[in-house]
Order: structure tokens, then C-alpha cells, then sequence
């Protein structure tokens, strides 16, 4: 096995808790009183366009909610979206880990709209451990394609037998592993800790 020098990450469901998943979208259909069957139809028609950078937030919810008259604000909303955003601290310390030893190069290959995206990487705090985020809203592409994952192999020019991917999706592994790159399909923090062992990673 060649030596890794490479991690690229999945944030959403690894780091932090996905920012726009469907257990946040049923609470906000509860919070909101929002239709759900209309919701999640105006939702899955429009959010791959949000997620690729192709319109924005407030084009996103012009679409799924403000089509009509609200007793909520936007505003009211968007906060509600932002909230759902919590850290999984144990996967972090892994992270934070890896980042301090300074023997890779760390990027995100990660799934996410602009505002939210930007709005994660500032929160958490997110640039003391990744060198670039090959995030879906900047590189117009999403996981599981493969396109994503040859931009960033590309872009930083890694080969991809020394680039670790990590994930909590296996379908979003299947292409990376095509190309060559080593995986591990992400569980828990105690899990991770063990795979990355596996891979001569030292943490």
C-alpha cells in the first residue's frame, strides 16, 4: 500500500451534522407548518441546482416557500436552516489530529449550497484544517459523479493512489475508488480511528 499523503474529507454527516438533510427538513416542516409532500416535491426539483452553485438561497426558497403568502419571514427561515448545522466533536478531534501532525495535505470534497457552505466553513472554523474545500457549490459538480473527484485530484495534482477519501455515503465512494483513490466508509469516531490505522495514517 503506498504511503498516503492526501486526505480529502466529506463534511456533512463526518465533521458536522449535514446542513440541509431530510431530518432537518421534516422538523422544519413541523416548526414551519409546511405541506410536506409539496415541500419535499419543490425541494428535490430545485435543490440540485442549489447544491451545484446554480442559483442561490434565496432563489431556493423563492421556489420551495415564498411562492406564495408565509406566516414566517425568510430571514425566520434562513436562521432555522443555518441552526442545523452542530459538530460531531469526536470526529473533529480525529481531524484536528491529523491537521497537527502536518504530513497531509487536507482537503473537502463535500456537497454544499454557497451561503450554507461559507456559513459552515466560518462557524466551525473549518480552514485551520483544510488546505482547500472541493466543495460542490464552487467546482459545479456534485458526489456521486465523478467529475468532482477528478478536479480535485487535478487541482492539486495528488496521485490518486496516495489520496484517502472519507464519506458516510458508500454511493460516494464508488467513483473515487474507480479512480484509484483508497476509502473508508465512515460510521463513527471509534470506527474512523481504527480505518485510519489500517491506511498507516497516525492518529
Amino acid at each position: 500500500m503506498a504511503d498516503i499523503t492526501t486526505m480529502f474529507w466529506d463534511i456533512g454527516g463526518v465533521i458536522l451534522t449535514n446542513g440541509w438533510g431530510r431530518s432537518s427538513r421534516l422538523e422544519a416542516a413541523k416548526v414551519f407548518g409546511l405541506d410536506w409532500e409539496e415541500f419535499v416535491d419543490r425541494h428535490d426539483l430545485c435543490f440540485p441546482a442549489l447544491d451545484a452553485g446554480l442559483i442561490t438561497l434565496n432563489e431556493y426558497l423563492d421556489r420551495t416557500l415564498f411562492y406564495r403568502p408565509r406566516p414566517f419571514t425568510r430571514e425566520e427561515f434562513t436562521v432555522f436552516i443555518f441552526a442545523q448545522s452542530k459538530e460531531f466533536p469526536e470526529t473533529r478531534a480525529i481531524l484536528d489530529e491529523v491537521t497537527q501532525s502536518k504530513k497531509y495535505f487536507i482537503g473537502s470534497i463535500n456537497n454544499e449550497p454557497l451561503e450554507l457552505n461559507q456559513y459552515r466553513i466560518d462557524v466551525f472554523d473549518l480552514r485551520r484544517n483544510f488546505d482547500v474545500f472541493f466543495s460542490s457549490c464552487y467546482v459545479r459538480s456534485r458526489k456521486p459523479e465523478e467529475t468532482i473527484f477528478r478536479i480535485a485530484l487535478e487541482v492539486s495534482q495528488r496521485p490518486p493512489e496516495k489520496c484517502l477519501f472519507i464519506d458516510d455515503r458508500a454511493l460516494n465512494l464508488e467513483a473515487p475508488r474507480r479512480l484509484g483513490m483508497h476509502v473508508i466508509h465512515y460510521k463513527n469516531a471509534q470506527d474512523l480511528r481504527s480505518e485510519l490505522r489500517k491506511h498507516r495514517v497516525e492518529v
